[in-house]
């Protein structure tokens, strides 16, 4: 899918990369490829401001404009790719209305879960599954790993995803392109404030998810859904327990008890360890 949103030539270059994780595309130099975690430089012509152009058209459904919104938070979002966008930033006044003049894109392509993430899934989810926080620094799969313990518990239970970037389900046209399992409700698009409360009042979920808790607003999500009595899976930026406790946003997050495991995710020469961390007491 990805290298459909490329110029054939460009794509011809990086078909010889199947493992790749992102595909780096910078303005007036040849591409690279990310993989397992480290990126190398394809021998291949230097990338074009039209190639550029090329991309954006296809993965917008040829309006850049329409989604000059999503390319002002610095990405897009095309079918489960996340596509990572720079250039030079158009202001309106104090206002930044977007970007022009492309320099450089990142065309993120996920990935499963390795058989240790599995194994660790359903022993998070035995006897009875609970609060779980998953963190881990970007690019590393906590994304990957959410979507597979959504899918896991949605085979006995409801669960309520909130997709606000829509990368969890990838949903097309209202079908989920990625499978989050057979009982799994998906709202896509919506804060994850308002997301939160048009669920615990419209689908009855037993168990709400979420990707990436950023700032206050995500943190007030999270106590409105532990003060409703459902479980919650969220994900967040970190590199483990000490670091996420140096900044405010995720010390609070720690130490309000709402969640009583954390996974933390890291990569290790190519290789993705899952450690699994009790937060009770």
């Amino acid at each position: 899918m990805a290298l459909s949103l490329l110029p054939e030539p460009l794509a011809k270059a990086l078909t010889a990369y199947p493992d790749a994780e992102e595909l780096r595309l910078r303005r007036g130099r040849p591409p690279g490829v990310v993989i397992a975690g480290r990126e190398q430089t394809v021998n291949a012509s230097s990338v074009s401001r039209e190639a550029l152009l090329h991309v954006l058209e296809k993965a917008t459904g040829a309006s850049i404009h329409a989604a000059a919104p999503a390319i002002r938070g610095g990405y897009i979002s095309y079918r489960g790719l996340r596509i990572g966008v720079c250039g030079e930033a158009v202001y309106g006044g104090e206002t930044m209305n977007g970007l022009r003049s492309f320099s450089s894109l990142a065309i993120r392509i996920p990935r499963g879960c390795a058989p240790d993430c599995m194994t660790l899934i359903e022993k998070l989810l035995r006897p009875a599954p609970t609060n779980v926080l998953i963190a881990a620094p970007p690019g590393v799969g906590k994304t990957s790993f959410l979507r597979e313990l959504i899918r896991a518990a949605a085979r006995s239970m409801r669960v309520a995803v909130i997709d606000e970037r829509n990368e969890l389900s990838a949903c097309y046209t209202g079908e989920a392109q990625f499978d989050l399992g057979q009982s799994s409700d998906v709202l896509v698009g919506v804060p994850k404030g308002r997301a939160a409360m048009m669920l615990l009042r419209g689908m009855n979920p037993q168990i709400i998810a979420m990707d990436e808790i950023t700032d206050e607003e995500d943190l007030r999500a999270v106590e409105q859904i532990a003060g409703c009595g459902v479980l919650l899976f969220a994900a967040a930026h970190g590199r483990d327990r000490e670091d996420m406790l140096r900044r405010p946003l995720y010390r609070k997050l720690l130490t309000e008890g709402v969640f009583r495991e954390l996974v933390t995710i890291r990569c290790l020469g190519g290789k993705r360890i899952y450690d699994r961390e009790s937060l009770d007491g």
